[in-house]
């Protein structure tokens, strides 16, 4: 009887050990991850779906950048690497579909691994992976380059970092990370650090490396030689490790990949015209229709392709710098914006054919309605009623112009706002109570690739200058842009900010008033909302798409009803110039459209018969 008590009761806490167990992995270690949901690819996929796995491999494509570089270290904070560079010769634990709102499948990891409410992630390494100089990538290499990037890269990798507790090697091939805060997207964000070799940095700096210190990555291209802002030449890798993963069939397929970088965008464009590079991304309309009937166009060697997308339409505009008065005060804000006749401006510079951003995330299910808010939206923003920007709860949409060159209706509904927020006109000029004029800097980077803009301050100057207010135009080269910028050092400047069907941590890094005041914040409004902070929280945490949904478009009825930004238009299709030899999957676009990912990764070169 005595055996059989201590059989059974060993029987129990075994259940008890492996239940116990069972809650915490929450399954086997899997293919992919998924923000939400599961991944849509099935272990066995042939290929990303908009990859062709039969895509020849070959040939070799010259693109063009604006400006210079002197870095080809695209993980540190000193210098200024070629954007491009990180995502063609270095490689991630897992790697995204565009196909997708978030989702990763493994790519030096062969597989992921997370309990149910994501507070740890695990990855196991393919025995298989190689750095470029065919040296193994090891779990060594993998938190070395968590712990050094976190601690001395680029900012950009230290505020996951700061969320990390714990990250251990459990095996031969595989490591955990375990979190410190509830944050959902912090698994997938793992997946997606760079990993650099440990061994080419011992006794090394790499946080002060030069020109010439060009780390050792694992993806497919190679750097094969450049010149310091005139040209990178990338060399696909014949020995590339994963060259027969499903997750890189049909990608990465010129042989030879070249950078060339001109002073300005119209160079950059002769350039294109002459065939010197192979093709040019345009971001005006109006120029599309109207400038590329050029001779190679005419003859077929030159083909216009433009690719639809399905991401929201981010905001593009001119930010108004909060922490300088009076642009703390919303009204003086909300007349900006009236003063800036959209209508008449789009019409003048792109013909109209660019419809205007109307919110952050409008053009997609994550946009706001703009009447009041109902449901689960006004649920999550009414504990914060008393703090939030006029509108939000009850709905806002942009001021119309009404067409005209003059915009009187809109000139006369600023004029009223101002007078509210304590602005007169005296003697031709708009004074405060203490008789100081109203007088405000637009800070511009010199031949930047959004080429309308100095254009379209230069029609907003003489609409604000019949309320009084001086703009003043100030141009400046890259380097003094970024230094200004960085100081916040303007009231008003350009900002792009692309958002993605799957907004996380990022809107903590745009909006968020962490170090909102230190240099090289990405807050460059200044906004400081408590609201804004808390929808964020609960994107993160969200365990269904509909709080997700629920929560961003709260989020963005704050944004907007801030009155933050100055929207012009968006761009709601990718339109690409290129060489006739230059092909993709026409059929089979991703819902990212054009973009990281897209090309050159899945494009190929098919010489003409």
């Amino acid at each position: 009887m005595r055996s059989e008590f201590f059989r059974l009761f060993r029987a129990g806490l075994c259940a008890m050990i492996l239940a116990g167990t069972a809650s915490q992995t929450l399954g086997a270690p899997a293919h992919g991850i998924a923000m939400y949901g599961d991944p849509a690819l099935p272990p066995d996929f042939v290929s990303l779906p908009y990859a062709n796995p039969d895509a020849p491999k070959g040939g070799r494509v010259v693109t063009g950048n604006v400006g210079g570089f002197d870095s080809l270290n695209p993980f540190i904070l000193r210098g200024s690497p070629p954007w491009q560079l990180g995502h063609l010769t270095h490689e991630t634990l897992l790697g995204r579909s565009w196909d997708e709102p978030f989702t990763l499948y493994g790519l030096l990891a062969e597989s992921v691994e997370t309990d149910e409410a994501r507070t740890w992630v695990e990855f196991t390494l393919r025995e298989a992976a190689r750095f470029s100089d065919g040296s193994p990538v090891t779990v060594e290499d993998v938190i070395w380059s968590f712990e050094t990037l976190g601690t001395q890269g680029h900012p950009r990798y230290r505020g996951f970092w700061s969320k990390v507790g714990r990250i251990a090697q459990t095996g031969p091939r595989s490591l955990r990370l375990e979190f410190t805060e509830a944050d959902r997207e912090l698994a997938l964000l793992a997946g997606l650090r760079p990993i650099l070799q440990k061994a080419q940095w011992q006794g090394r700096d790499i946080a002060e490396a030069g020109i010439e210190d060009i780390p050792i990555g694992t993806g497919p291209y190679v750097v094969e030689n450049y010149e310091v802002n005139r040209h990178v030449t990338l060399r696909r890798n014949p020995d590339y490790w994963g060259r027969d993963l499903p997750f890189r069939r049909g990608t990465n397929n010129f042989d030879e990949i070249r950078i060339e970088f001109f002073g300005d965008d119209t160079v950059l464009k002769e350039a294109f015209k002459a065939g010197i590079i192979s093709y040019v991304r345009e971001f005006n309309a109006e120029a599309w229709a109207e400038e590329y009937d050029f001779p190679a166009v005419e003859r077929g060697e030159i083909v216009k392709s433009e690719i639809p997308h399905q991401k929201p339409s981010g905001m593009t505009g001119f930010v108004m710098n909060t922490r300088r008065a009076p642009l703390g005060d919303w009204r003086v804000r909300e007349a900006l914006i009236t003063a800036f006749n959209f209508e008449y401006i789009n019409d003048t510079l792109t013909g109209g054919r660019q419809p205007r951003i109307t919110s952050y995330f409008s053009n997609s299910e994550l946009g706001m309605d703009h009447g009041p808010a109902t449901g689960r939206v006004r649920e999550l923003l009414t504990p914060f009623a008393d703090s939030l920007p006029p509108g939000t709860l009850e709905g806002y949409s942009l001021p119309d112009g009404d067409g005209t060159a003059r915009n009187r209706k809109g000139l006369r509904r600023a004029m009223k706002l101002l007078s509210e927020a304590g602005w007169q006109v005296e003697n031709g000029r708009l004074v405060n109570a203490d008789g100081t004029p109203l007088r405000l800097t637009v800070l511009l980077q010199q031949d930047g690739l959004i080429g309308q803009a100095s254009a379209m301050m230069d029609i907003y100057a003489r609409a604000l200058d019949r309320l009084g207010i001086e703009l003043r135009i100030e141009m400046t080269d890259k380097a003094q842009y970024a230094e200004r910028e960085a100081n916040y050092d303007f009231d008003l400047t350009m900002m792009r900010r692309s958002l993605s069907l799957s907004p996380g941590n990022e809107q903590m890094y745009y909006w968020g008033s962490d170090g909102v005041d230190d240099p090289g914040s990405r807050n460059l409004m200044g906004m400081r909302s408590q609201a804004a902070e808390a929808m964020i929280r609960t994107i993160l945490n969200a365990r269904d798409r509909e709080e997700f949904v629920a929560a961003t478009r709260a989020l963005d009825r704050i944004l907007t009803a801030g009155r933050y930004v100055i929207p012009i238009h968006q761009y709601s299709v990718g339109r690409i110039a290129h060489k006739a030899q230059l092909h993709y999957p026409e059929d089979a676009l991703p819902i990212y459209g054009d973009g990281i990912g897209f090309l050159p990764e899945v494009w190929w070169f098919e010489a003409e018969e």
